[in-house]
This record gives structure tokens, sequence and C-alpha cells, in this order.
């Protein structure tokens, strides 16, 4: 490792022969091919003498662009080969505006064009808003120039801009995310819906970065086969670490931008999709935290909706093993309508599938959290709507077993929303072609309602269904009747014996007791007896 890096130090300073005095200059890009000449650096028509890779006031630079000439990196380059990139900080009075494009012939553009991307790498603090104003806004008008530049499509961009482009994007956007408030506070009960989100204090900035990267990803002089050596995958996944970002504005842009990567990649397409799926996974089986799975389903419903028939084993799976368990988390509500529009179609394009959506749904079914319980008869009213008959006869049984204790809750809208379905014509449909199994399922539930129900809108609701049932097939409701009539009478009759038992047991527990008393009372002590006896 150390050897390695004295020959790294050697071979920058053959190159640079000790050039110690100013040239900020080699960390610009030069020309592409076809170009007049190398670009200049930005701060390079300045007079203060700077040290080796600094500026002119000894601070960080922007991240260090491979050098495109025969000329040997300097020392800078060399380390930034060996470590990564360096970043210098920025000089006081050397960050100047670069001219106009408007203002320089058409040949020369590309040039420019490099040099601004050069100047947008520079990286400023955002926590102190009276810091570098005026080079903060330089360089918001110089992104707000890129943006104009790639949204007009004056050429083709060359390889060598795509790596400048990407450097650019890079330096900007990929940095490490702000714990949350409550993460620094150390508190834990932290309610996502309540909560005020982060906001990123860098975001004038970044809006236009993330605007100049999409308006490079769909503009038509990007071309795929060589964006994407520099969109790759390790480009993606950083991309996709930005979704636990808190600033909702960031993650709407990154949403955007990630849909039309996959859908101008196709190469990448396979792999976004399991690297949705690992997030989920983590999301749902680890931590429970994160800031993007709505954003993330939303894409992913789009996805779906142009999944070709029949679907693929891989997408069955991924229905199966992460869609279905994000109904687990308890925060399922911030991206339940995501989730919700993604399982219907799933279950549109295949109606086989409803049986194992409906199974899913029961499966993570919760048990305290009447909320949640509300959203779930909601999201089956959908699917139960795109299910045929046959699939409807496969779950129906445990499907009717839980709309019974919903029907029962002692929360109103949890029993409001469960009779709230037979307002639904399909649903009632395929409750009277299998009412002979349906109504013993929960006629029991609907007689209670009747009697003891507490919440007179649901009283009201039971009566109507109740109704329907009687108008649907009075037969088989009056022998329902006749039944849960006969386990009411059986049931009283247990709770009689149940209760004489007990009486019967205290009955004998007090009379053990009180024996048991005589006879300690009887039994002489041992000072008694010792005392008669003389010992």
């Amino acid at each position: 490792m150390v050897f390695k890096f004295k020959r790294v130090i050697q071979r920058g300073n053959k190159g640079s022969k000790a050039d110690n005095s100013n040239d900020t200059a080699s960390s610009a890009s030069t020309a592409p091919a076809g170009g007049s000449a190398s670009a200049p650096a930005m701060v390079a028509s300045q007079p203060v003498a700077t040290k080796a890779g600094t500026n002119a006031a000894g601070s960080r630079a922007p991240p260090v662009p491979a050098p495109r000439t025969t000329a040997a990196p300097p020392i800078a380059a060399a380390l930034g080969a060996f470590f990564g990139p360096l970043k210098e900080k920025l000089p006081n009075g050397s960050f100047e505006p670069l001219p106009l494009f408007r203002d320089v012939p058409s040949s020369e553009r590309q040039n420019l064009f490099v040099r601004k991307l050069n100047l947008c790498c520079y990286i400023f603090d955002f926590t102190d808003p009276t810091k570098d104003v005026k080079e903060k806004e330089i360089k918001r008008q110089t992104l707000l120039e890129l943006v104009d530049y790639v949204t007009s499509g004056t050429g083709k961009f060359t390889e060598a801009v795509f790596e400048d482009i990407s450097k650019m994007l890079v330096a900007n956007l990929f940095r490490t995310l702000p714990p949350s408030a409550h993460e620094n506070t150390g508190s834990e009960s932290f309610d996502a819906e309540e909560e005020e989100p982060t906001m990123e204090p860098a975001w004038p900035h970044l809006q236009i970065v993330y605007e100049f990267l999409l308006r490079y990803v769909v503009s038509s002089e990007t071309d795929a086969k060589v964006a994407k050596r520099y969109i790759d995958q390790t480009f993606v996944l950083r991309l996709l670490d930005l979704f636990d970002s808190e600033d909702p504005r960031e993650r709407e842009y990154l949403k955007t931008i990630l849909h039309r990567i996959y859908g101008k990649f196709m190469v990448h397409r396979p792999f976004i999709r399991k690297a949705i799926n690992n997030i989920f996974y983590q999301f749902i089986f680890e931590t429970e935290k994160h800031n993007g799975i709505a954003e993330l389903l939303e894409i992913l419903g789009s996805i779906i909706n142009g999944f070709a028939l029949p679907l693929k084993e891989e997408h069955k799976l991924f229905l199966a093993r992460a869609l279905i368990p994000l109904h687990k988390p308890k925060s399922v509500s911030m991206y339940h309508q995501q989730l919700s529009y993604c399982i219907i179609q799933f279950v549109e394009k295949d109606s086989k599938l409803a049986d194992t959506v409906i199974r899913g749904l029961l499966k993570y079914w919760p048990v305290t959290n009447s909320q949640k319980e509300v959203l779930f008869l909601g999201e089956l009213e959908e699917v139960l709507e795109a299910t045929q008959a046959a699939e409807f006869q496969r779950c129906m049984v445990p499907l009717f077993q839980q709309f019974s204790h919903c029907l029962n809750s002692s929360h109103f809208q949890v029993a409001e929303r469960a009779l709230f379905l037979w307002n639904n014509d399909h649903f009632v449909s395929l409750v009277a072609q299998n009412r002979h199994v349906v109504l013993p399922l929960i006629f029991a539930a609907l007689e209670r309602n009747t009697r003891s129900h507490w919440n007179q809108a649901v009283h009201g609701l039971t009566l109507n269904v109740r109704k329907m049932f009687l108008e649907m097939d009075q037969e088989l409701f009056q022998e329902c009747q006749r039944k849960f009539q006969e386990d009411e009478a059986k049931a009283k009759g247990l709770e009689e014996k149940r209760e004489d038992t007990w009486k019967r047991l205290e009955a004998a527990g007090t009379l053990s007791i009180g024996n048991s008393n005589i006879k300690v009372s009887n039994v002489p002590s041992d000072r008694m007896v010792n005392a008669q006896t003389g010992s």
C-alpha cells in the first residue's frame, strides 16, 4: 500500500516538474475531440498565486477530471486517482461568471459547456445563508445556463463531455443524508405523519442540478449506448440511496428521473427492479424506516402497468415476496395508496393472483390497529372487484371469517367499512352465488350487531344487509336463524353449567378452609405439650 502510494506520488512529480506556483487550470477539462483548444480553468485569469492542487485561497477545488492530454497528471490528480477525487475550498474573490453561450462562437460552445460544468463542481455550505452569497448566485445562474443548453439540443455530446457531466452530477447530488430530527434527539416516539420533514438547505442549487439531470436523460442528443457507461449500476444505486431524503421535493425529482432512466436504459431495467426489491426487503424485515417507499411504489406502479402477458415468474415472486409483505410495517398508511395500486395492477393482469393477494392480506391483518383495518378493507374491496368466481371460492371461507370479526368490531369505522362492501354490485353478486357458504359464516355477527352494537349507523347498515340476505334466500336465512338460536341456547346452557361448577367449587373450598381451621385450633402447641410432660 505504502510503496504503491509512493509510486503514484513519483509519477505525479515527474509529470508536473515541480510547478508549485499557481495552476488551478490543471483541474479543468480540456476541449473535447474536434474543439479548437483546451478549455482554460474558470479561475485561470486570476493573478493570485496558489499552491499546486489548490485554488487562489488554498481551498478545496472540484473533483479533478481525468486529463485528456498526453502530459502526465499533476500531483493533485495523481493523489485523486489513488484516493478518489479531491475537493478544494472555494477561494474568496476568484469565483467569477463565465461568458454566456450566446456570446461565444458556436464552435466554442462545447468548450464553454465543459468549463461551466467544472465551475459547478464547487460545493457551498448552505447552513450559513450569509456565506459566499455572490458565489452561490454565480453558480445558480451557471446551472440555469447549463439546463438551457441541454434543453436547446444544439449538438450531440461527445464521450468526453459525458464524463464531465457525470462528475458534476456526482459532486452535487451524491452526499451523506443528514440524520432525522428525531434521531438527533434520540426520540423513539416518531410519527412520520405528524412530524415536519427536514428540508434540504442546498435546494436552490440541488433543484437545478436535478432539472439538468432530467433534461440530460430525456434529451435526444444523449446517446444511451454511450451514456450507459456513466449512468451505470453504481450511479443508479447511489441515486436510489437518495430516496431516503426527508425533503419531498427531492424525492419527487428522483422519482421522475429514475422512471426516465428505466425507460431509456433498457439494459438497467432488471437491475433497477432488483435494487428496489432489496430496499423493500431491508425496510420490511430490518429497519421499518425509509422516506421514499411511496415514490418507489409509484415508479413500480407504472412499470407493472407495462408488464407483458403472461406474467413472468419473476414478477409473481416480486408480488408475493415484496409487495404483499409491505402491508406488515406499522407505517403502511404513508404509502398504502401506491401499494394498493400496484397490487390491483397485478390482479387485473392475472385474476388467478387474487387468491394469493387476499390470503396475503389476511396473513398481515392488523389486530389492534383500527385505522389499518379500514385501509385493508378498502383494498380488499378493490381486489374483489377484479376477482372472478373461481378465485373467490378458493379463499371465501377465511375471508368471511375475518369479515365476521370486522362486523362485530367495537370501532364503528371498521364495522361500517365492512358493511359498506354490500354496496358493491360485483361483491354482492359473488356473495349471492356462494350464499350457502357465506351467510352461515357471518349470520351470528349480523345478529349480534342488531341486538347490541352501540353505534346507530352500524345498527342501521346491519339491518340493511340482513334484509338483503332475507330477500336473497328466505329458506337459508331461516335455517341460519334457527341454528343461531340453537347455538345460543346451547351456549347459554354451557354458561349456566360453568357457573354452577364454579359455585360448587367455591362452596367446597369454603368448607375445606373451615375444617382446616377447626383442626388447627384442636392441635395443642409444643409449649403446652412440654409443660405437661415437664420437659
